[in-house]
């Protein structure tokens, strides 16, 4: 079985060595060549020497029988896929296309017909569980598609995630990741709320979030993100800039299913202030900084 495999950022890259490393034959691209010689690398290191380095996507999908793309948002999943030299014109009849990203309804209707168009299976598979997961191979996948094609492919699939799960019909697999990962900034602007609000009233940053973690507002952002918080990293894994983009995914597959989440649209406008002020690569957790800086307080330890 031949793979090729698109987009080696944070995630695609550990998925990909994660391939590698189970012996599979892999065409890689990425516009960051260093992030290709670190997944060749680590194929390399595993004893596998079935790699190739393409230098376009089309290259790279060539011949190939599934292709998995794991990019930053619609506008470059459409561009890769559709583009003069996209990966849909240049796949082969019968091939298998696998999406990880997290994209919306109106992309995936448009670059699924064109792949069906082409004789082409499509599936819907994002990811969740960070890029300790993604390392780990121990990411959930959520898939939207035919049954049958979920099946043929699950194997390949078990290699880079532990929990990977057949949600339905095309877009469902888009939808639950949507859905499940804007708790992630909403509960991460909760989190830096409480937590001013413990700081203003007299309690210590770091006393205030053991409480929070031992209490009914536990949660995996408190426990892993309220650190990064109070040390002042903000997380580097990942960036403000696509946390901002799944928001505003949220927003779009709302208006598409006629759903109301005054909330979500409240942080959306949170995320967005974030990166007009501090810029798109900035850590995800910055967005905690708006909030720090109109009280006139940092969250940190003492």
């Amino acid at each position: 079985m031949r793979i090729a495999f698109i987009g080696l950022g944070n995630m695609g890259g550990p998925m990909a060595s994660n391939l590698a490393r189970a012996g599979y034959e892999l065409a890689l691209f990425d516009l960051d060549s260093n992030k290709v010689d670190a997944v060749r690398s680590t194929g390399v290191t595993a004893g596998n020497q079935a790699m190739t380095t393409a230098t376009t996507a089309a290259e790279a999908v060539s011949g190939a029988d599934i292709v998995f793309t794991s990019l930053p948002n619609p506008k470059i999943i459409e561009a890769v896929a559709l583009g003069e030299k996209g990966i849909v014109a240049a796949l082969p009849k019968g091939a298998l296309w696998i999406d990880l990203s997290t994209n919306n309804l109106e992309c995936e209707r448009r670059i699924r017909a064109a792949a069906e168009a082409r004789g082409i299976d499509f599936l819907d598979a994002p990811i969740s569980g960070g890029i300790e997961g993604a390392a780990a191979g121990t990411l959930m996948i959520m898939v939207g598609g035919d049954a049958q094609v979920f099946a043929r492919c699950k194997p390949v699939l078990d290699k880079i995630g532990n929990r990977v799960m057949h949600l339905g019909p095309h877009g469902a697999g888009y939808v639950a990741k949507i859905a499940q990962v804007v708790l992630c900034y909403l509960n991460s602007v909760a989190l830096s709320e409480a937590l001013m609000l413990g700081v203003k009233g007299g309690v210590p940053a770091d006393t205030m979030l053991g409480i929070i973690q031992g209490s009914t507002g536990a949660s995996y952002v408190a426990n892993r993100y309220g650190p990064a918080i109070l040390d002042g990293s903000y997380d580097p894994g990942f960036a403000l800039g696509l946390a901002h983009k799944d928001m505003a995914l949220t927003l779009e597959l709302a208006a598409s299913v006629g759903a109301t989440l005054p909330m979500c649209e409240q942080v959306e406008g949170v995320y967005k202030k974030a990166v007009d002020k501090y810029g798109f690569d900035q850590n995800h957790l910055m967005a905690v900084k708006l909030l720090e800086e109109q009280n006139g307080t940092f969250l940190r330890s003492t």
